[in-house]
């Protein structure tokens, strides 16, 4: 066969493959068609090699795939190599549908998850950003007889309990998906505030409180959190930055809320007037929030929680998340106390956390969309560092109003992306399939720093009379280290080098 004829049948032979995969691949159009398994979806019975006219002697195909030496790599495969500072690899693995390039990044049903997200936010951590309301009225009321350091008791474990079961919840999300966790954890949420109304006694208090509405409120925290993860790869922190965004506004509306009602309706028919709210809002998420990925059927293994934290990378995260939460609650547990104690108008004090809460939504935001653009990790090392060095050169010297109303809004600012970056960097190095049980784990040890941190600052201001100097500096020292432990994540990642992580 002369020269001629080999030529046009091989590019007869590049023709129908390319026509091939454009009309027989799913979702041709999008980047997934170009990760190099879009070549084994081809019907068996079937070759994009097959030559149209009738011939003993084929000519075998001289290219390796129908697409992939003809088209480079999409932008957002290698873009996700770069993050973690390596080079992007020639064939990425995994099924479809969970390959960088297959998630939306946008539209309609996706844009309802964050909405619903923004919504289960709202009820939940926004009204863990509520505790120094909580802590002051318990305080001053019906726990009179107890320390600060033994009310903090309460609102550690309603932290700990709504942060912590992340790692059973994560689980049971990998395994059969959001639905049912948002319902029956809407259903246990508003059951826990009702009989929170009805509690009078430091038990019924932590029981109701402290357990069974923080059950609730972990099942739906972590399930539109992790959902949101599911619909999103560029754009995942911004995503997440504008869901945790609601529980700042919560931080900012249910405390003034509070505030009005306690006086005018009581403690009772003010939590019963949240409870059904909530109630209404979580019904919401139960609605919108869906997860693009199937859930996997995987049994229990032991060490499904303990491989990661033999990752230095990840056992890093951990570290970081406990740390900063070990000092993150005590400004909002106790601001309002130091504040009455330093001499602060009583007009000025309630609004203490709703200052906190206001800023926070823009820091909610905005580093979720800088983590996108400069990186995850390098954005989170610089808030964990400026909630830290904030914390030491405002709130430790600090003895006049403004001062204390400058600390509240600068450290509600820097303090506010931690929690839509810390899913977000724990999903950079982790399996998508696995992002439920993994971001379960972080923020279990992150719940450990919540638990005991508030009561250790309690303690630290009974051991030092009641002043609080001693609070403030073990607050700013261990959100530092926080900073510390992800320089070093980043380190063994990508070395000392300046990239985009």
């Amino acid at each position: 066969m002369d020269t001629s004829t080999t030529h046009q049948n091989k590019e007869t032979s590049t023709s129908i493959s390319h026509k091939t995969s454009q009309s027989r691949i799913p979702g041709y159009e999008s980047e997934a068609s170009t990760m190099g398994g879009a070549a084994s979806e081809l019907p068996q019975d079937s070759s994009p090699y097959e030559s149209k006219r009738h011939s003993l002697d084929r000519i075998p195909s001289q290219t390796e795939s129908t697409n992939a030496n003809i088209f480079p790599e999409p932008e957002n495969v290698i873009e996700a190599d770069m993050e973690k500072g390596g080079v992007a690899p020639p064939q990425p693995t995994g099924p479809p549908g969970f390959n960088p390039a297959d998630f939306p990044d946008g539209g309609l049903e996706a844009w309802l998850v964050v909405a619903g997200g923004f919504c289960a936010l709202f009820s939940t951590f926004g009204l863990v950003n509520c505790v120094g309301v909580f802590v002051n009225y318990y305080v001053n009321g019906p726990l009179s007889n107890y320390s600060a350091s033994t009310v903090t008791w309460i609102t550690s474990t309603q932290v700990f309990m709504m942060s912590g079961l992340n790692a059973i919840m994560g689980r049971l999300f990998d395994r059969y998906g959001p639905r049912w966790l948002l319902i029956i954890g809407t259903l246990v949420y508003a059951f826990g505030m009702m009989m929170l109304s009805l509690s009078t006694q430091y038990y019924q208090i932590i029981l109701s409180q402290g357990i069974v509405s923080a059950v609730g409120m972990s099942a739906v925290f972590n399930s539109a959190t992790n959902s949101v993860m599911g619909w999103f790869f560029k754009k995942r922190a911004a995503a997440l930055g504008l869901m945790v965004s609601g529980s700042s506004l919560g931080g900012v509306v249910l405390p003034i809320m509070m505030n009005h009602l306690i006086p005018q309706i009581g403690f009772p028919w003010t939590m019963r007037t949240l409870g059904f709210m909530f109630f209404a809002l979580c019904s919401f998420a139960c609605v919108t929030v869906k997860s693009r990925l199937p859930p996997r059927n995987k049994p229990f293994n032991i060490m499904d929680y303990l491989r990661p934290l033999s990752e230095p990378a990840f056992l890093c995260i951990a570290l970081a998340g406990f740390f900063f939460f070990w000092g993150m609650f005590l400004p909002f547990n106790y601001i309002e106390l130091q504040a009455t104690q330093q001499g602060i108008s009583p007009t000025i004090i309630p609004y203490l956390l709703p200052i906190i809460n206001a800023v926070s939504i823009p820091g909610r935001i905005l580093p979720g969309f800088l983590g996108d653009r400069l990186g995850r990790f390098n954005t989170m090392v610089f808030i964990s560092g400026l909630s830290g060095v904030i914390t030491l050169a405002l709130w430790v010297p600090g003895r006049s109003t403004a001062t204390t109303v400058v600390y509240g809004a600068v450290f509600g600012f820097a303090s506010g992306g931690f929690i839509s970056l810390l899913p977000a960097v724990v999903a950079q190095i982790s399996d998508i399939r696995e992002i439920g049980t993994r971001t379960g784990i972080a923020f279990f040890t992150s719940a450990l720093g919540a638990l005991t941190g508030s009561p250790i600052g309690g303690a630290i201001v009974s051991a030092q009379g009641g002043r609080f100097l001693g609070l403030q500096l073990f607050c700013g020292i261990v959100m530092t280290a926080s900073m510390f432990c992800f320089i070093v994540s980043r380190t063994i990642q990508v070395g000392f080098k300046i990239v985009k992580i």
